[in-house]
Order: C-alpha cells, then sequence, then structure tokens
C-alpha cells in the first residue's frame, strides 16, 4: 500500500490551496497595520508639534520681558539712585516704582499665563514686583543665578509637586557672576499649572494623554493623566539618548502603547504622547478573526469532504489493493464484503467471482504442478553462481600478478573440472564416485582461496557405483563453506562421509563452524517441506525436495548438531537395487 494515500493527499491540497490566501491575507493585514501605524505616527508627530510650539513660542515671549523692560526709561532709572535713598524712599522715587509696578501689571497680563516679574535694584537693595516692594536676600539670588530656565520643585496647596520656572537676566550682562555690582537684575517666573492647563486643553476629550517629562526635573501631568502608566513609560525614557523627535512601540503590563515624543528646545523638557494600540488596532483584531474564522470553517469543511472521498473511495480501494496482495502470496481464500450499490460493490462481487474460480484451478492442475517443479529442479542444476565465479576469477587474476602459474594452473584444472560436471548434466542419475569427485575439486578452489581450510572425504569402494541423482551433496557442501567456515576465523575443517546400512544410503556433511541452534535448525527443517519463500536457501530446499519427489516418503535432507562442533547436514535416501531385490525376495 502506497504511504501516501488519497486522504492525505487529498488534506495535502486543501492545505495548499489556503496556504496562499493565507500569506497574501497575513501581508496585507501587516502592510496596512505597517501603514496605520505610520499614519497614527505623523499624525500625532504633527499635533505634538504644534503644540509644542504653541508651548514654545508662550515661554520665548515671556523671555523675551526682561529685554523689553530694560530699555524701559523708568526700569532704567532705578539704576541712578544712590546713597540714602537705599534705607527710605522719597517721593519721587516712590511714584518711579509706582509706574514701574503698572507696567509690570500689563506685563504680566499680556499672556493669558500666569506669571510674574521681579526687577532687583542693587543700588536700592529692593525687589519691585507687580504689587510690592521689598527687600531681599542678596546670598539667596546670587545662589539662583545660573544660565536658562530654571525649574523648583514646591508643595501645592493640594499636597502635589509643582515647578516653578524661572529666568533671570543680569545688566550689564558682565556682572553676571558678580550681582552686586549689576544695574539691574530682573526675574520672570511661571507656575507648571500654565502647562497642566495647556495640556488638559491639549488632550480635549480624545483618546491621548500627553505629559512632560524630564530626567533631572520631573514629570508634569495633565489633569486627568493615568500617572501609574505615565510614570512606566518614563523609565523607558530615562537614559535614552533624546531626538528632537522621536516615536516607538512600548509594552507595559502586556499592553502595548504607541509613544510619541518631542523635545522642547527651550526648556529641555519632553512632550510624551501615548496611545493604547488596542483600541486602534481592535478593528483589525476583528477583521482578523472573523477572516481566521472563516478559514477554519473552510478547512473543517474541507476536512468534511476529504473524509467522505476517502470512505467512499480510498477505503475500499485500499480493501482491493490488500485482497489482491494475499491473493499475490497464494492466499485464495481472500474474499471482500460488498456493501451497498456501488461501483466498488460490483467490483467487489466480481472479485469475489474471479478469486473462487482461480482456486478451483489451481487444485485441479496441482500435480501439474509437481511436473513444472521437477523441470525447474533440473534448470537449477544447470546455474552458475556468479559470486563463486566472480572470486575463482579474482584469484586468478591475483595470482597472475604474482606470478604465481602453479596455483593458476590447479585453479584453473579445478575450475574446469567443476563447471563441466556442473553445466552438463543431461544425466537423472551419475555414480556416487563422480558426486565425490565434484566435492574434491569444489574444496580444493575454496582451499586455495582459504588456507585455513582442511577437508576429508570418505567414500567406500563398493558404495562407488552407487547411483545419485546428480548435484546433491554440494549444495551441502557450498552452505557448509559459506555459512559454517568462512564467518568464523576458527573454523576450518570439512567431513564428507558415504555410508550404507541395509540399503538405506546416508551422506553426512560435518564442519567446526558456528552452527544453528536447536530452535533455528527446527525451523529451517520446517520450511524445507513448505514452498520456497524469500528467505528459503534454494540450494537446501533444491535437494530435499528433489530426494523426496524421487525416492518417496523418509527421503530429503535433515539437519543436526555436528561432533565437530558446527552443524551437520544428512541425505538418506533408500537405494532402488536394494529396495527392488527385497521387494523380490518378499514375493518369494
Amino acid at each position: 500500500m502506497p504511504r501516501s494515500n488519497l486522504f492525505k493527499k487529498l488534506m495535502a491540497l486543501v492545505i495548499l490551496m489556503l496556504i496562499p490566501i493565507m500569506g497574501l491575507y497575513v501581508y496585507s493585514n501587516q502592510t496596512s497595520t505597517e501603514v496605520l501605524r505610520e499614519e497614527l505616527h505623523e499624525s500625532s508627530r504633527n499635533q505634538l508639534q504644534f503644540f509644542q510650539h504653541q508651548v514654545d513660542t508662550t515661554i520665548q515671549s515671556i523671555s523675551l520681558w526682561p529685554n523689553l523692560l530694560l530699555h524701559d526709561p523708568d526700569i532704567s532709572n532705578l539704576k541712578d539712585i544712590f546713597g540714602t535713598e537705599r534705607r527710605y524712599l522719597n517721593l519721587d522715587t516712590m511714584l518711579l516704582i509706582k509706574r514701574i509696578q503698572q507696567k509690570i501689571s500689563i506685563q504680566e497680563n499680556s499672556l493669558n499665563w500666569v506669571s510674574s516679574l521681579m526687577i532687583y535694584s542693587p543700588s536700592l537693595q529692593r525687589v519691585i514686583t507687580a504689587s510690592d516692594v521689598s527687600s531681599y536676600d542678596h546670598a539667596d539670588l546670587k545662589s539662583r543665578l545660573k544660565q536658562g530656565w530654571q525649574v523648583k520643585t514646591v508643595q501645592g496647596a493640594d499636597g502635589e509637586e509643582n515647578y516653578i520656572f524661572s529666568l533671570i537676566t543680569v545688566s550689564p550682562y558682565s556682572s553676571f557672576h558678580r550681582p552686586e555690582d549689576a544695574n539691574l537684575i530682573i526675574e520672570v517666573q511661571f507656575d507648571s499649572a500654565n502647562i497642566i492647563r495647556m495640556l488638559d486643553t491639549f488632550k480635549g476629550d480624545g483618546e491621548r494623554d500627553p505629559f512632560y517629562y524630564k530626567a533631572d526635573a520631573g514629570m508634569i501631568f495633565n489633569s486627568a493623566s493615568d500617572k501609574t502608566i505615565a510614570v512606566e513609560l518614563a523609565k523607558h525614557l530615562n537614559g535614552e539618548k533624546q531626538l528632537p523627535s522621536d516615536n516607538k512601540v512600548v509594552e507595559i503590563n502586556g499592553e502595548s502603547y504607541l509613544v510619541n515624543e518631542e523635545v522642547s528646545s527651550t526648556t529641555g523638557w519632553t512632550l510624551v504622547d501615548y496611545l493604547p494600540l488596542t483600541e486602534v488596532m481592535s478593528p483589525i483584531e476583528k477583521s482578523n478573526t472573523l477572516f481566521y474564522s472563516s478559514v477554519a470553517a473552510l478547512l473543517l469543511m474541507g476536512m468534511i469532504v476529504v473524509y467522505m472521498l476517502y470512505a467512499q473511495v480510498q477505503v475500499p480501494m485500499r480493501q482491493l489493493v490488500t485482497s489482491f496482495q494475499r491473493l499475490k502470496n497464494e492466499d485464495y481464500t481472500v474474499r471482500l464484503l460488498p456493501k451497498g450499490n456501488s461501483e466498488f460493490s460490483f467490483l467487489f462481487t466480481r472479485f469475489n467471482s474471479m478469486v473462487a474460480q482461480i482456486q478451483d484451478l489451481f487444485g485441479r492442475v496441482y500435480l501439474e504442478k509437481i511436473h513444472v517443479r521437477e523441470a525447474k529442479l533440473k534448470q537449477l542444476q544447470s546455474q552458475i553462481n556468479p559470486h563463486f565465479f566472480y572470486n575463482c576469477f579474482s584469484f586468478i587474476s591475483s595470482m597472475a600478478k604474482l606470478k604465481n602459474y602453479e596455483a593458476i594452473i590447479a585453479m584453473s584444472q579445478n575450475l574446469s573440472h567443476y563447471y563441466r560436471y556442473t553445466t552438463r548434466q543431461e544425466r537423472e542419475f551419475v555414480a556416487l564416485s563422480e558426486e565425490m569427485n565434484l566435492l574434491v575439486h569444489y574444496l580444493d578452489i575454496q582451499q586455495m582461496r582459504m588456507k585455513r581450510l582442511s577437508f576429508e572425504v570418505h567414500l567406500p569402494p563398493w558404495l562407488k557405483h552407487k547411483q545419485v541423482p546428480p548435484l546433491v551433496i554440494q549444495p551441502l557442501v557450498e552452505n557448509a563453506v559459506l555459512h559454517g567456515i568462512e564467518p568464523s576465523l576458527e573454523a576450518g575443517r570439512v567431513v564428507v562421509r558415504a555410508e550404507e546400512e541395509d540399503g538405506l544410503m546416508t551422506v553426512t556433511v560435518d564442519d567446526d563452524g558456528a552452527g544453528m541452534s536447536e530452535n533455528e535448525m527446527a525451523a529451517l527443517a520446517k520450511k524445507l517441506s513448505l514452498p520456497m519463500d524469500e528467505e528459503m536457501s534454494c540450494g537446501l530446499w533444491n535437494v530435499h525436495q528433489r530426494l523426496h519427489l524421487r525416492y518417496g516418503e523418509g527421503s530429503g535432507l535433515t539437519l543436526s548438531r555436528s561432533p565437530l562442533g558446527g552443524m551437520r547436514a544428512t541425505l538418506t535416501w533408500l537405494d532402488p537395487d536394494h529396495a527392488k531385490k527385497r521387494e523380490q525376495e518378499e514375493q518369494l
């Protein structure tokens, strides 16, 4: 039965049909997903850039205030107030400060951000704000003098952390590190609440959840921010080299988030916006589920169709093939059971009829087979063992190379005698002495090839002219040499002996090889009486069947353990002359 039956082939065909569809869909789905992700990245980046630009523009506008105020005439006059006026302010100075406070208030209200301006006058040793004039701590101010925007964390009224952004400008700039020598120092401040309000506006009612982050400062969340996720996202950003704009996919607690980043060129803070991929990809996942369910349904339907074809076609076909195989092995009792009214039912009926006719035919021609077997046995007498033939010529070739002409002559003569006898047998009987001479030639040939081989051939003189079928002893000797002596490095002795007792002829072939176990010999003896199969030795079966057919019951080949340690093969048959003489005596 072929390994790949119809069921497997049809299933493979169905799967092969679905594979291109699955491949195209997966490729299309991946392409669509990548395009969607790119579009989401592009859209988020553009919105982040726009929002970041708004924040940076506002902060830059605030950072320009000190430069504008430094050129104001009233504020410039502060640097000209000296002397006792430092302790007590006169009316003119107070009026000047009043005008400056009004200008500070106007400047603070010019934007919708809550901010504060502070003007430090080293000459007056006072700080002027929109609502107050007071002394300031010179050492504290000097400690806070740094370039660019500075951030200070403060605790809010609600317990949350707030951030104060401040920018200090010194005039002239050369006295930045010596504030006591400066003419004026202007500080502008704004609270992170301004940024929170803008984040809330940017968030709106959408799915985005923006926040600001800076590794060495902290985080600014929108009012409705999920701080747990934001903090986890910050861990993935911490320590990484920040690009002006970047996007990535971050997985947190088994959930994937599409993260976009935009770094502020003004403050150095990173604006981060994230979006759960599950919400974005849910329509695609639903489509994938629907498609895969459809493919599974198609596969199931295909399996049902294939199984029906298998049950209706493949199974009956396999039964038919198996029955033909049994018929080939000469089992003529095989029958098939027809089912239904299908074509296979008709075929099974005709098969049963054919086998019944064949069985009847073989019963009527059984005797003819015996004659055919006899003819085949005669044909086997003339067969030449190619392996033996090649070994002999290989030996001759080797001896020729060694210039051992005596060995070549001896091998050629023995080979000539051997094959002249085996190929020119036209007689039904030959003298036992001729059979023994054949054994001597054969063993001489094997002895030249196998130096450890020694043999003895015992033939009493009164048995030399006894008639035997040709080529019945040589196969036993050949079997002893090839299967008993050759495989064993310690074996090398063959003894052939012919005897007669009360008209019963026996020829024994003993060797000192490995031999066989009792069970193996019993199994081999049983096969000698059965029809020859592929595992049976052709020579042994040939000899046994020829003697059995020629001399009747009790004749043939028997196997036993040899006294030499190997195996003993014994040929037994009743001498026809002695049997005829005994029959005549019984008649008298």
